[in-house]
């Protein structure tokens, strides 16, 4: 990444490993993370992946975080996302430390079934470390009840407050499990709610200025690209009652890249998925899975092995993939824009038709009498749903190919969105 031109507003950091670090890591969009993070006198740093260690202060302890492992899905950008996610483990199991524990930020499965939850529970025994987990949004297709029953309580065996967020200490260092993806919103983003925000001022009230705050969810807790919903409309509020700590690491999950940005005393820090890579922000018509040759599939999956060292007061990340190939972004994201340029136009659909493709409804508005009966069908590698901003419907989760139907029988305006991607909106009038 050439450093010839800077942004003002960049913020440009300097880490141990003499790599600059811009506050927004464009470059990094797909690449496998090698993260090694220790905590050492209660400062965050980094180092590459797997790699030995040799001089500094020895770290307090370290931990892993994964995330978005999708089991259950099994469509073209990987069709055994368990064989992936065992590779992460087994990438888990060859460190040079044991990790106190895992932090899994979300989206475990695909479609909130008990089979999935099931087989990821399996499959993460293998590490012998303790696994904590905050859900994403497709966790939580059945309103929670499913992730709440295996995952409800915290670490010190607890319930969990509220939609499962809660918090926990661990050498010094006090952890925040926050939940941001129910009770969205038509077009908006990820949200905690009122009283999951009064919960979180209470619960640092009693934290003294220097204790390190390490905060995770899966929905981006900054604005990475809010056309795409990645971010999180009342993050401001939460991030608020941190100002006074002298050292903050947010860490998230959902959009399947490295991506870093640095305010203040605040490092924000995304991971990879270990199942399917997104595009970058802008580079695509629309998030979603990206299909890469199978060969390359490992250069674009990873996991993050988080350290922390005394003397160093932001994230620092260093890529390194499954493979240990090369970052293949640029063509990647070339790959995913060819293959998008001949998807189904969106006013191509018949009148009493709806298709769901590219994260959007299409067309939209659909006009039509009243009396007719609308079809939706999702075309999409990821589920969606139907949902009336007004209660008056409510798809299931559609899968790929899935169909939902709805008969309009009085006139009106009738606008809806879909409750797994909120910022995806549609509308009927009914004349």
């Amino acid at each position: 990444m050439s450093n010839q031109h800077r942004d003002k507003d960049e913020i440009l950091v300097e880490s141990q490993d003499g790599i600059d670090r811009r506050g927004f890591l464009k470059c990094m969009a797909w690449a496998g993370t090698g993260l090694a993070w220790t905590f050492a006198g209660g400062i965050p740093s980094s180092s590459v992946f797997a790699a030995a260690k040799s001089g500094g202060k020895a770290a307090d302890f370290s931990f892993v975080q994964i995330s978005d492992s999708h089991i259950g899905f099994d469509k073209p950008a990987n069709a055994d996302v368990s064989a992936t996610l065992q590779a992460a483990i087994a990438r888990i199991n060859a460190l040079p430390h044991k990790p106190d524990f895992i932090l899994h930020t979300g989206d475990l499965t695909h479609l909130s079934k008990p089979g999935e939850f099931d087989g990821l529970d399996q499959m993460m025994k293998s590490t012998g470390a303790e696994v904590i987990y905050v859900p994403g949004e497709h966790d939580v297709i059945d309103d929670g009840r499913q992730f709440m029953e295996r995952y409800g309580k915290d670490p010190q065996g607890s319930p969990k407050k509220g939609s499962g967020w809660f918090s926990f200490d661990h050498k010094g260092v006090h952890f925040v499990g926050l939940v941001n993806v129910l009770g969205l919103k038509p077009g908006g983003m990820g949200s905690l709610g009122h009283e999951q925000l009064e919960w979180l001022e209470d619960d640092l009230k009693g934290k003294s200025t220097s204790t390190p705050i390490v905060m995770f969810a899966h929905v981006p807790m900054w604005a990475v690209y809010p056309q795409w919903g990645w971010g999180t409309e009342d993050s401001a509020q939460a991030l608020a009652y941190t100002k006074r700590f002298g050292s903050v690491t947010v860490l998230n999950g959902h959009i399947h890249q490295i991506m870093q940005k640095v305010e203040g005393k605040v490092s924000f820090h995304t991971a990879m998925s270990t199942a399917f890579p997104q595009p970058a922000p802008g580079s695509a018509p629309s998030p979603g899975p990206m299909k890469v040759p199978a060969e390359k599939l490992r250069d674009v999956l990873g996991i993050a092995d988080v350290d922390f060292v005394a003397g160093q007061h932001h994230l620092a990340v260093v890529d390194s993939t499954l493979s240990g190939a090369a970052p293949i972004a640029n063509q990647m994201a070339h790959d995913h824009e060819a293959m998008n340029s001949n998807s189904a136009n969106a006013g191509s659909a018949a009148p009493a038709t709806v298709s769901i493709d590219n994260f959007s409804f299409a067309p939209s508005p659909v006009t039509v009498s009243a009396g007719t009966t609308i079809t939706w069908t999702n075309h999409d590698d990821v589920p969606h749903n139907v949902e009336s901003a007004a209660q008056k419907f409510s798809s299931p989760v559609l899968d790929t190919n899935q169909k939902f139907q709805f008969m309009f029988k009085d006139a009106g305006e009738y606008p809806y969105f879909c409750k797994l991607h909120p910022k995806m909106t549609g509308r009927v009038i009914v004349k």
